[in-house]
């Protein structure tokens, strides 16, 4: 008979179990009950979006031309002959929900979620293809205080998860439609007269996406990059009073940011405020959280105009930079030996775990090996019970640091482990 070969995980995804997987499970945990306490002090709602949309959300939000729609979304047929696409971000959903479900008469709507997302790409430091984001939008409100609201919001959930050292805010201005239109303008001009000069991606950019190839990483597009005409000169008063009033609220709530003329956002619906949260703990792929303003995505999804902003972080690159205590063993290896002995011993750890005491129970092999797995739990004490302790009424307790064992009625057993 043929061998049947097991399947393998699909790249870019990650299976966990204890030991440094829970350790880190204890650091992701961390960071969405933090999300979560730190978006209530805001207001913000929790929201749920399915984890699959029709093809055409995202295709409308992100854009045909981008690398998410072309290159790495999970798209599929159904069952009924609908193209289907496993959601890569969360903004596209959130928008489409604001339409479809009358989310309107709640604006300005402050929502926040969070959960599994999926791209098709190199799987990095930080990023698999099957990933998990915080997500926070301000839907409905076109005024700066939305884009400060939002900047302190993740400021804060830094520096409450501890991971603020090292991490910069970077800070620019996309301007309003006319400011971006003639500095998209100045830019393709910019861009068409060093053709010769740019990347092969950087040629088909410069027909798709002109502003992306500002942050190109290829080192034959940064000379060209570098020299490009800056935003400022094309911002109308409107847009740069816009930026003034976000940096201003910035400095009145105690945030530190730097300006980064090459920060950019490619597609058209974004406006003004545009940011990430940078940090230099994870080599090249430092962004912790990204975000900015959308104001023309909803009316591109069929909806009516409404200005928004929000960002996303990933809750995988935020766990990475936490320092947490390593998790704590079970205190408590309770041994019994016999079936009698067994039944005590369910309700002794039934006790002792409402007590808050963690244990566990050995109940497999003979007194050596139980005693032997006891030791590598990293338990502090073991509790024995056999028949002979039954019929004494009593346990014995022993240290499993020194070694050192005495007898304790089985009256007093709980008080004196919860005691110790």
């Amino acid at each position: 008979m043929a061998k049947i070969e097991t399947p393998r995980p699909v790249r870019g995804t990650q299976d966990m179990l204890g030991g440094t997987s829970e350790a880190f499970q204890e650091r992701f945990a961390h960071v969405v009950a933090t999300f979560d306490r730190v978006r209530k002090l805001y207001g913000f709602q929790r929201v749920e979006v399915p984890v699959f949309e029709s093809t055409a959300v995202f295709a409308r939000s992100l854009g045909e031309s981008t690398d998410v729609v072309s290159k790495e979304m999970y798209t599929f047929e159904d069952r009924g002959g609908d193209s289907i696409t496993l959601r890569p971000e969360f903004t596209a959903g959130i928008s489409r929900a604001y339409i479809t479900e009358g989310w309107q008469q709640y604006a300005p709507l402050k929502v926040a979620t969070h959960g599994p997302l999926f791209r098709y790409e190199r799987p990095q430091k930080g990023r698999f293809r099957q990933f998990h984001q915080l997500d926070a939008e301000i839907i409905g409100a076109g005024e700066p205080g939305a884009d400060v609201e939002l900047l302190v919001l993740a400021d804060q959930l830094l520096r409450e998860l501890g991971v603020s050292e090292g991490v910069t805010l970077n800070l620019n201005t996309l301007g309003d439609g006319p400011s971006r239109d003639a500095w998209r303008a100045a830019l393709i001009a910019h861009f068409e007269a060093h053709r010769d000069q740019l990347s092969e991606e950087s040629l088909d950019r410069l027909q798709r996406n002109p502003l992306r190839i500002l942050d190109s990483k290829d080192p034959r597009d940064r000379p060209v990059a570098d020299s490009a005409p800056d935003i400022d000169a094309y911002l109308t008063d409107e847009a740069r009073t816009f930026f003034e009033k976000v940096t201003a609220g910035l400095d009145a709530a105690g945030v530190a940011w730097e300006r980064n003329a090459r920060l950019v956002r490619g597609l058209d619906y974004y406006r003004h405020t545009a940011f990430e949260f940078i940090t230099d703990r994870l080599g090249a792929q430092g962004t912790v959280v990204g975000g900015g303003r959308y104001d023309g995505l909803i009316e591109n999804l069929g909806g009516p105009s409404t200005p928004a902003v929000g960002w996303a972080a990933g809750i995988e690159r935020l766990a990475m930079l936490i320092d947490m205590p390593v998790i704590e063993c079970p205190t408590v290896a309770v041994i019994p030996m016999g079936e009698a002995a067994e039944t005590r011993a369910t309700g002794i750890i039934a006790d002792l775990r409402r007590a808050g005491v963690a244990c566990d129970m050995g109940y497999r092999g003979n007194m050596k090996k139980r005693m032997q797995r006891a030791n590598a739990s990293g338990a502090a004490w073991a509790v024995i019970l056999g028949d002979d302790e039954l019929a004494r009424g009593e346990a014995a307790i022993r240290d499993l640091g020194t070694g050192e064992q005495e007898a304790v009625s089985l009256d007093a057993l709980i008080g004196k482990l919860t005691a110790l």
